[in-house]
């Protein structure tokens, strides 16, 4: 059961990132769709996970081996990766509107967003430095 569920949460996390590339400036793609539907859909099973796996697994927080053991159990593993993938997918929408409240140029949003898809924080810094350049002036 958790494989299905790890290869359906991937595909439905892959179309939101697709919508965001294909329709970057687009609200229903942006908020409705990639910026609440898919992660919240990604939370409740995440949800769903920690609350069926999680009582009674050894681990915790305080520790890198703590966390190790916590993420021994397979459910909480793939707990943690629906974590990862609501979150990047939310931020790589939230990137999206940014852009589109700013009237950023494309250019400064779309080396961030495979980024943020592949290594969520690595994106933020860089569509937060992309961000940060300063406008061309007019001439």
């Amino acid at each position: 059961m958790e494989e299905r569920l790890f290869t359906a949460a991937n595909t439905l996390a892959l179309a939101g990132w697709i919508l965001l590339a294909l329709f970057p400036r687009r609200r229903w793609a942006h908020w409705h769709v990639a910026g609440v539907a898919i992660p919240v859909a990604l939370a409740i099973a995440y949800v769903a996970l920690l609350a069926w796996h999680a009582p009674g697994t050894e681990g915790g927080f305080s520790t890198l081996a703590g966390v190790r053991a916590l993420f021994a159990r397979d459910g909480v593993l793939l707990a943690g990766w629906l974590h990862y993938l609501a979150f990047d997918l939310f931020l790589g929408a939230w990137m999206c509107r940014r852009a589109t409240a700013e009237a950023l140029p494309l250019w400064r949003l779309y080396p961030a967003l495979p980024l943020t898809f592949l290594a969520g924080p690595a994106g933020l810094l860089a569509f937060l430095a992309l961000r940060a350049l300063p406008a061309r002036r007019a001439a």
